[in-house]
């Protein structure tokens, strides 16, 4: 793993991984039990750090960042926090990859600041709604109740990570542990970060007008076989945003940039490099 540093933004400790140099890339994690920036991001952020300058935070309640607080919207708290955190470092402006809740997050900084993103990258990212698919999935049931009743054991993790990819002969004693470890922290278990609060559920940014009027170019990766946010949830966002477009992996669960590291990477470099040819971009 690489170094993490710390900064406090907001009143929040933030942990973060600052590698590389070029064009700043965001990257924000997901929300599954136990997740972190590197957990979700190990298989591409050494490659990708070779051409751009990758900050990849702990989101405010995963990893070893501060909890989230009981009243943060979501995603509003998280995305007030990123661009604290980009005002801290002194970044004006950067391209964004987005996981999951990490997508939802992007997506609700471009519609909040849309002056802070220049590309960006969203893979079955929350916030939508599936045309015609099973709602809420299994999957989603399980992250949001993963802590009650008898709180995170290894069966739940199991069964999420058995959602999350296609090939489940990929899912290791090890990921198991690891995962559930850091889903154990007693911090993140007394103040789960996606459980509702007076805040109130998620956004629905895809009832959002604006979306229609975003104007980034956006590359949207989903998994085929993705059985937490199912593919079909992708294609109200595919219709709305003008400059998107959508890239489909086969035989590939919820987690692209780890069941096909090598063409994640690829696609993402080549998509965001385009960007320095692309007027109006950094």
């Amino acid at each position: 793993m690489v170094d993490q540093r710390f900064i406090e933004v907001n009143g929040v400790r933030v942990a973060y991984h600052d590698e590389g140099k070029g064009p700043v890339l965001v990257m924000l994690h997901g929300s599954g039990p136990g997740a972190t920036g590197w957990s979700n991001y190990s298989r591409n952020m050494p490659e990708l750090a070779r051409h751009f300058r990758v900050i990849c935070p702990d989101l405010p309640g995963f990893g070893a960042s501060d909890v989230k607080p009981v009243t943060g919207a979501i995603p509003g708290f998280w995305a007030e926090t990123i661009v604290a955190l980009l005002d801290a470092l002194g970044i004006a402006k950067a391209h964004f990859v987005g996981n999951s809740m990490g997508g939802m997050i992007t997506l609700k900084i471009a519609l909040e600041y849309p002056e802070r993103i220049a590309r960006m990258v969203l893979m079955g990212p929350g916030g939508g709604f599936p045309v015609t698919a099973q709602w809420p999935s299994p999957g989603i049931v399980n992250l949001v109740t993963f802590y009650e009743g008898e709180g995170p054991t290894l069966e739940k993790v199991r069964f999420f990570i058995e959602q999350a990819v296609f090939d489940r002969s990929v899912i290791t004693p090890e990921l198991l542990a690891e995962r559930l470890e850091a889903a154990l922290d007693p911090r993140i278990a007394a103040q789960p970060p996606m459980r509702p609060g007076p805040a109130g559920p998620p956004e629905e940014l895809w009832r959002d007008p604006r979306l229609a009027r975003l104007p980034h170019d956006v590359l949207i990766l989903w998994g085929r076989e993705d059985r937490i946010l199912p593919l079909d949830t992708g294609f109200t966002f595919m219709k709305q945003i003008p400059r998107a477009r959508l890239l489909v992996m086969p035989q590939c669960g919820h987690w692209v940039q780890w069941e096909h590291a090598q063409e994640f990477n690829e696609q993402v470099a080549l998509f965001l490099q385009a960007a320095t040819h692309d007027k109006g971009d950094a």
